[in-house]
């Protein structure tokens, strides 16, 4: 009796503890927010590389998951909004079009005050992420805004101008009005009779159409995607070079009440995200200038000679961006100097010392 009492408690243990989960995983929720649609190369790439990666990396070790639930293309905020939308909770995670909004985070308009630099969005977006980590300024102003700064992201390998009518150089610029999304519109300061308009990339194609702009700042790959071709088949090569126009942020908020090891993971895949995107938009370059030949564009060499001629025709818009962060207590000039090194060290130096 004795045996069969001992056994069947013994039973009754093995069950009880085969019944009870070998650990608890936990299901996180995460919104995912962008004004862009879905077609936009770096929002393709949040659900085809961020989130994947972050799943994986988490799978290791199975103590959590995540819910992702993705909204893009205005369904919640527009191109514009992403950065109140993170402000105010309306998105946990997203991507800020930095560009938009040169009062609230001036520091990130560190590669657009710097025309004529590097034309290669690894090395922009290498050196961007690594003065945001070594200089406070750029994580305090996303700070100032509820945010935490995961990474920087550069999606394009080039401004260039694209034209409705034909060019053949930067005097045919004269008189022209040429959209942009911000900072860009003032190289064409040094340009007699020339004006910004302000838009995005959504709005260029119709701004064109309609003759509301002449031009449009964009780069080739934004150009296919956005069919610019079809209104304005001239393209004035240029080459601006590479500008960070994308950052990855957390609300502030829910970033505090997430798990050290989530954190982790995404911060890290973050960077990894950041080299991914600036390879992809450097690989889709050449292919994007040669799917608007064929498409029947033109494209239109500007000379080394005049692409210093226009670099110098600009008032230092570099100088003025350090001075007026130096004004406020931060280290603008050293910034400047900073970034401009980490390019030199890379392998480029500009038509023009932005530092002097």
């Amino acid at each position: 009796m004795k045996v069969w009492i001992k056994s069947t408690a013994i039973g009754a243990l093995m069950t009880t503890v085969a019944a009870v989960p070998a650990f608890s995983q936990e299901t996180i929720k995460a919104v995912v927010i962008d004004g862009y649609p879905a077609k936009a190369l770096w929002v393709q790439e949040l659900s085809n590389f961020f989130i994947p990666e972050v799943d994986a990396r988490l799978a290791e070790s199975g103590n959590y998951v995540i819910d992702w639930q993705e909204s893009y293309g205005g369904s919640i905020v527009k191109p514009r909004g992403v950065l109140d939308g993170i402000k105010l909770g309306l998105g946990d995670i997203g991507v800020v079009t930095t560009i938009f909004h040169s009062s609230k985070i001036p520091s990130q308009a560190i590669s657009a005050v710097t025309p004529f630099v590097a034309a290669d969005a690894r090395a922009v977006a290498k050196a961007v992420d690594e003065i945001a980590r070594e200089f406070p300024t750029m994580q305090e102003e996303f700070a100032a805004q509820n945010q935490v700064y995961l990474a920087t992201g550069v999606v394009l390998d080039t401004y260039q101008v694209f034209s409705a009518e034909p060019v053949s150089g930067v005097a045919d610029l004269e008189g022209d009005k040429v959209a942009g999304a911000g900072l860009n519109l003032r190289y064409l300061e040094g340009i007699e009779g020339a004006a910004g308009v302000r838009g995005g990339l959504t709005d260029f194609y119709n701004m064109v159409q309609t003759g509301l702009a002449d031009n449009a700042m964009i780069w080739p790959e934004a150009a296919i995607t956005y069919k610019i071709g079809e209104v304005a088949p001239y393209m004035l090569e240029a080459n601006f070079g590479s500008v960070n126009t994308k950052t990855v942020t957390v609300n502030a908020d829910y970033w505090a009440g997430l798990p050290d090891e989530v954190k982790s993971v995404m911060q890290e895949v973050a960077v990894l995200y950041r080299d991914h995107v600036a390879g992809l938009a450097m690989d889709r370059a050449e292919a994007s200038r040669a799917k608007f030949v064929e498409g029947g564009g033109t494209i239109v060499p500007v000379s080394d000679e005049d692409r210093e001629a226009w670099a110098n025709s600009m008032p230092n818009i570099a100088a003025e961006w350090a001075a007026d962060l130096d004004a406020n207590g931060k280290p603008g000039s050293e910034m400047l100097e900073a970034y401009l090194g980490k390019l030199q060290a890379a392998g480029y130096t500009g038509v023009r010392d932005w530092t002097e």
